[in-house]
């Protein structure tokens, strides 16, 4: 297997200057562009055994969030869902970006790659996503049990101490997914200092589209969840069992979006550390039958 790919690794390190910042990311490989997003707290730095995999079939691109990372901090230390898609929009430009765009998406990175698809949909090709944030939760009752006294408590006033300064992001809910220790020391790495070094975690967490709030953030997985839902684009959905958060009843509603193929992998969470070949070869194989035209998008009027 190809060595690892990712911001840790200087040689694949790359810096742009976005917006008021600057942003850390992978760009390797030639052809259509395909974008690599990830969520909260992993940067770029998971998709590290994903990359290669599609390193033959075009240019691979996977920024770090500002904030995270490898990438700087948000000047204005405000971390919410707009801040990042902002920065990420800039990024999108300052790359270059503009057509034939293949996203590979989780969690945090599936809702922005969603948002930036609905709002660009003539420069999507096509759509890879895992455990993502398909539509908003309804209620509490729909985040699984396991974790949802550890979420509810960052939404509270003790959420600061939680994460800012006892960083249970990393030290508590990465161990409950199995995490190596050598992924555990780079995941760990970016958030060593209390403090601001850590409000990108706890503002994710909180912006998590919940029984009606954030508002905002609400309004735009709904817009973006009922594009989808007629979305002629190719679609990937990789499903982990027994998967994190994207079960039941979020699970049966992307399952219904059109043009879509769907696989299974054994998994939890953050599937791409659980089984990186099962992921990377579903991938690949998905996306070179795009390339070559034996997936397109449906045509008008078809289911």
């Amino acid at each position: 297997m190809h060595p690892p790919i990712s911001t840790e690794e200087t040689c694949y390190r790359k810096r742009v200057q976005v917006l008021d910042t600057d942003m850390a990311y992978v760009d390797v490989g030639e052809g259509d562009p395909i974008v690599f997003l990830h969520g909260n707290p992993t940067p770029s730095y998971l998709w590290r055994n994903i990359i290669p995999y599609l390193l033959p079939l075009g240019r691979c691109l996977a920024p770090d969030f500002v904030g995270m990372g490898n990438s700087g901090a948000a000047p204005n230390g405000s971390y919410r869902f707009v801040d990042h898609q902002r920065y990420l929009d800039a990024w999108f430009e300052v790359m270059g970006l503009k057509k034939n765009i293949i996203l590979v998406v989780h969690d945090w990175g599936s809702a922005l790659g969603f948002a930036w698809a609905h709002r660009h949909p003539d420069r999507i090709k096509a759509l890879v996503y895992m455990e993502g944030i398909v539509r908003p939760f309804l209620s509490w009752d729909e985040w699984p049990e396991a974790t949802r006294g550890f979420f509810q408590a960052q939404r509270s006033r003790d959420g600061e101490n939680l994460i800012l300064q006892k960083n249970l992001f990393i030290e508590y809910l990465l161990p409950l997914r199995g995490i190596s220790p050598d992924a555990m020391e780079i995941y760990r790495r970016h958030y060593r200092n209390p403090g601001p070094q850590r409000q990108p975690m706890l503002t994710w967490s909180r912006e998590l589209p919940i029984a009606g709030q954030p508002e905002d953030v609400v309004r735009i997985v709904e817009s973006y969840a009922r594009w989808l839902s007629t979305s002629p684009i190719p679609k990937l959905f990789i499903n982990g069992d027994p998967s994190g958060f994207l079960i039941g009843a979020q699970r049966e509603f992307c399952r219904a979006w059109p043009n879509q193929q769907e696989i299974t992998v054994k998994g939890a969470h953050f599937l791409q550390e659980d089984a990186p070949a099962e992921v990377g070869d579903a991938t690949a194989r998905f996306v070179a039958k795009v390339l070559a035209g034996q997936i397109a998008p449906l045509p008008p009027g078809k289911p």
